[in-house]
């Protein structure tokens, strides 16, 4: 079947009938997934189940006397995240389209579920749902994919139409109210790291839409304004101000708020250019960086395998940027352009967010480094959001 979209001639992607059509259509998407981004995903979660390993083998008062717990349940993490993103890709991110607005709202009553007495607070942030058995959910995590989906879904439906060669202001509002209801509730736990993510989510789901640039700059302005009442009004908590004041002040309080940082850093300066071996990190092993497992895992990657092993994570990482990027350039419809840069933003800021909390370059907000940190709902969301990119690559239109 053939269309035009975009000044391209295109030949849709349509699987034949039958049991031999079912069977070519099969070999025809495994041909067609992007392996490179599939490996180095599944790379950076082994790397992560190292350091997950190493973080938490000695820690009984965590583990309960185990210490493969923590390594089990990150490998179970993982096995479910990667069935998670098959089931992606067999629906299809076109399929899903259709599928937004239960999505949507499914994902915001999630989140208002944290308000609520259901919600718990774990390492300061009020931001999860402990569902029993010693799981958790966070909801916000999904709410990232659902803001990316319900974007992509308003602004690309006139233009993937053919009425439309950008979105039109009445599209860019409409798509700033869908997203946010998720960004204000978020707010109010709140989970400050998640809301920066969506903010950065929410620019560059505009730009790759091909928003008017005042859009881009309004919203750059407003957040900014935003920002400033947000402190003025003391909507944050006292430890999260704390943070941005032991940020631009490393010496204001290296014992008490700035103890994370100051000790990851001195983990990381500590492993030199090869590093002090894997599980034979003096300040892994005397647990003197907090949170090693989740939210200062690359602290572990510095200290036990060095220079070379921190670069080799961000190498990979940046490998999985590039592939997502090439994906979001050779599809021709909006909306998998949409999604796809969506996906790149989240993934690129909260990389850098979290590799820059540990060096001291960034404030610290409580955001897990994508495939690595220990986590759930983390892992969940971002193989949801391989799958997502895996989709629009195999189902995206190939020349006639």
């Amino acid at each position: 079947m053939s269309a035009s979209t975009h000044g391209y001639s295109v030949r849709r992607f349509t699987p034949e009938r039958g049991t031999w059509g079912k069977l070519m259509a099969r070999d025809s998407i495994v041909r067609r997934l992007d392996w490179v981004l599939l490996l180095t995903s599944l790379a950076l979660s082994a790397i992560g189940a190292a350091l997950v390993y190493s973080a938490t083998r000695n820690r009984t008062e965590l583990n309960g006397g185990d210490p493969y717990y923590f390594l089990v349940r990150h490998a179970l993490n993982t096995g479910i995240g990667l069935l998670l993103a098959i089931g992606t890709i067999w629906l299809g991110h076109r399929t899903l389209r259709g599928a937004v607005p239960v999505l949507y709202g499914l994902s915001v009553v999630l989140v208002l579920a944290v308000l609520t007495p259901l919600g718990s607070t774990i390492n300061g942030a009020h931001a999860w749902i402990v569902v029993g058995g010693g799981f958790s959910l966070q909801p916000g995590e999904f709410a990232k994919i659902t803001i990316i989906l319900g974007m992509a879904m308003l602004l690309a439906a006139r233009v993937d139409a053919g009425d439309r060669l950008n979105p039109d202001h009445r599209t860019v509002v409409q798509s700033l109210g869908l997203a946010a209801l998720p960004i204000a509730i978020v707010l109010l736990m709140p989970d400050l790291g998640s809301v920066m993510v969506m903010a950065v989510i929410v620019l560059a789901v505009l730009l790759a839409s091909g928003a008017s640039n005042r859009w881009i700059a309004g919203l750059i302005l407003t957040a900014v304004v935003g920002a400033l009442l947000i402190w003025q009004l003391h909507v944050l908590d006292q430890y999260q101000i704390d943070r941005f004041a032991a940020f631009a002040n490393p010496a204001l309080d290296p014992a008490g708020v700035g103890y994370n940082t100051n000790q990851a850093r001195i983990a990381i300066g500590s492993g030199g250019l090869t590093g002090k071996g894997l599980f034979h990190g003096t300040q892994t092993t005397g647990q003197f960086v907090p949170e090693q497992q989740t939210d200062f895992v690359f602290s572990v990657a510095g200290e036990e395998l060095g220079f070379l092993g921190g670069g080799l994570i961000i190498v990979l990482l940046g490998v999985v940027l590039w592939r997502a990027c090439r994906i979001a350039r050779d599809t021709t419809e909006l909306y998998g352009t949409v999604v796809a840069a969506g996906i790149i933003a989240w993934f690129a800021f909260q990389s850098f967010e979290n590799i820059g909390m540990t060096l001291g370059i960034m404030p610290v907000a409580g955001l897990p480094l994508p495939f690595v940190s220990y986590g759930g709902t983390s892992m969940f969301a971002v193989w949801i959001a391989i799958g997502l990119l895996q989709s629009i690559r195999v189902q995206r239109p190939v020349s006639a």
